[in-house]
């Protein structure tokens, strides 16, 4: 039997791909409290993003959403990474410009700890990918249209998008 580089190519990027899920639900969170959520993204799900991605950039000259459409549309898959807004309940803190928990979420605010756990999560599904040299960007573009068309869930309030690549140049630089 002989697999061929395409084969192989394909079979890495998803398996890449899981482990950066993996990757950012061990990663490091306040309190221990796991608000994060994650998803691969293919086939018509990934055209559906991107189209919305496309609309938004359309609707408000938003040059990045173009752009970044198209590299979604090259991209084989992306990982969706999002965060709950719940607040962690520390006594002390006010890092969200409330004056406590309670504040924050009658006025629907987002807790700090919430945006620091996913981008902790973040950094390291990234580091794992460039671990085995697959290209990647973080796109919170990507992640706005995710949560406009709810992929990650109802709850989720903050989502960025990695698409990942195995090819002979990263698509996502010198764009």
């Amino acid at each position: 039997m002989i697999e061929k580089g395409l084969d192989i190519e394909k079979k890495v990027i998803g398996r890449v791909a899981e482990f950066m899920c993996a990757s950012a639900r061990t990663a490091p969170k306040a309190k221990g409290m796991d608000n994060m959520v994650t998803a691969i993204i293919t086939g018509k799900d990934k055209e559906r993003l991107a189209d919305e991605m496309e609309r938004i950039g359309k609707e408000k000259k938003g040059k990045s959403f173009l752009r970044d459409s198209e590299n979604v549309r090259k991209a084989p898959l992306l990982v969706l990474m999002g965060t709950k807004a719940r607040p962690i309940g520390l006594e002390v803190c006010g890092l969200c410009g409330f004056k406590n928990c309670k504040e924050l979420e009658k006025a629907g605010g987002i807790c700090a700890f919430n945006s620091g756990d996913l981008g902790i999560a973040l950094g390291s599904a990234v580091s794992l990918a460039s671990s085995f040299h697959v290209d990647n960007r973080i796109m919170y573009t990507a992640g706005i249209a995710a949560l406009n068309l709810k992929l990650l869930g109802k709850e989720t309030r903050i989502a960025f998008a990695i698409p990942l690549s195995i090819s002979g140049k990263n698509p996502f630089f010198d764009r």
